[in-house]
């Protein structure tokens, strides 16, 4: 289906935050880009103070094109009300750089105010800004945090630099002498009004969905690279893609974020406009299982039982709100040096992934497996597709993961 936004759209210039003047059309509000939110441990953390009295500002790029444009703070971490005194929203010059287009810094207002209270644990919603965008602008979200949160909450896998810098840059283009950052900080959505019915997929998954091994600010993720052929398609360019990967996420257990069965209703269910949830997870599961010591047999065959479980309740929430749920092959993981798997494991990932391809499971399947795995060596990643540490792929290798999704699965 091939969009035309042409009625609804305001001229480049006319940014305006009275949205009922703005807006001719029937507008659907949908998720264009999203963060999975967490607490940060150890060095994913800033130092303490590092955010009172500074702005961040934090580059982001929507899936998808919209007339207008709002984000969503997240104070979910907190244990303390979260004030945040003002942000703001600009075009960003190019990825990577703090400069933005001057011209275009518009303040964003909540409730008609400058600053907002964001409750503990709570994400708030910005008023809407007239902003016509295209998939893949840069956008620049600038947050001026007045205190230190009381637990900061964050997205630590950004493959994004985000600029820190002490004071009130709200409105500063330049944001001279800023400091980088390579996470992104209460910022977890940035959503987009059109015109025209949307369907959004969400990609669940771990570090390989968030992208290890992509190049920073080079957005070639294998959700970035699905997102440019779903534009590329005039059948489905009314189609976005957002990216609720955490890195050493499971199924089952917490690890660097919650596991998947916790996070779903928020990550996924929550989503505005989710018609689709790609489901890559469990390669952390059985690689943690012997980590640290060998386990048994019987060890071995809980786990298995336990991740389809888990499968089963993802696979029912999701449906029962009429998602339709694609189920992701585990990647082979061999010649990692941090989980160091034996055949033991090996066995485990292919019964899970028999699992997965079994027809009546999933309602489709993606087998990134059998797209990176080197024919040779089926329990290895093919060397091209190999980030260098046996379990990530590397920028060539998430390119052909996004190339194995029949874009066939989203009519």
């Amino acid at each position: 289906m091939r969009l035309h936004l042409t009625h609804c759209l305001l001229p480049l210039a006319a940014f305006v935050t009275t949205p009922a003047l703005a807006a001719p059309c029937t507008g659907q509000w949908v998720a264009a880009w999203t963060s999975a939110q967490m607490v940060p441990t150890g060095d994913n953390a800033l130092a303490p103070g590092m955010l009172a009295d500074a702005t961040l500002r934090q580059i982001v790029r929507p899936s998808v094109a919209g007339s207008q444009v709002r984000v969503r703070l997240s104070n979910l971490a907190g244990t303390s009300a979260l004030h945040v005194e003002g942000a703001s929203l600009a075009r960003a010059l190019r990825p990577g750089a703090a400069a933005v287009d001057g011209r275009t810094i518009v303040p964003l207002r909540f409730d008609g105010h400058a600053d907002v209270v964001i409750p503990a644990g709570a994400d708030y919603l910005s008023d809407p800004v007239v902003l016509p965008v295209k998939a893949f602008d840069d956008l620049a979200v600038s947050i001026r945090y007045g205190e230190e949160p009381s637990v900061q909450t964050s997205h630590p896998g950004s493959r994004a630099t985000s600029w820190l810098l002490k004071g009130d840059h709200l409105a500063d283009a330049g944001m001279a002498g800023a400091q980088p950052v390579e996470h992104w900080f209460s910022l977890a959505a940035l959503e987009v009004e059109r015109c025209t019915l949307t369907q959004v997929i969400v990609a669940l998954g771990d570090s390989i969905t968030d992208g290890r091994g992509a190049t920073t600010d080079g957005n070639d993720r294998w959700t970035d690279n699905l997102a440019r052929r779903l534009q590329a398609d005039p059948k489905r360019r009314h189609m976005a893609i957002v990216n609720q990967g955490i890195g050493g996420n499971r199924l089952l257990q917490d690890g660097l974020g919650p596991n998947a069965l916790a996070r779903l209703d928020r990550d996924v269910l929550a989503q505005p406009g989710v018609r689709a949830l790609i489901l890559l997870e469990g390669i952390n599961d059985i690689g943690t299982l012997t980590r640290e010591a060998p386990a048994s047999a019987a060890d071995h065959a809980e786990l298995v039982k336990r991740m389809t479980g888990a499968y089963r309740q993802i696979i029912a929430r999701a449906r029962s709100r009429g998602i339709k749920v694609i189920g992701g092959t585990i990647l082979p993981f061999a010649g990692n040096g941090y989980y160091h798997p034996d055949a033991a494991n090996e066995a485990d990932r292919q019964v899970v992934n028999q699992w997965i391809r079994t027809p009546g499971h999933f309602d489709a399947v993606i087998d990134f497996d059998r797209a990176l795995r080197d024919p040779a060596w089926p329990d290895r990643l093919l060397s091209r597709y190999d980030s260098g540490d046996g379990l990530h792929p590397s920028p060539a290798g998430y390119r052909a993961m996004a190339d194995a999704i029949p874009l066939g699965l989203f009519p």
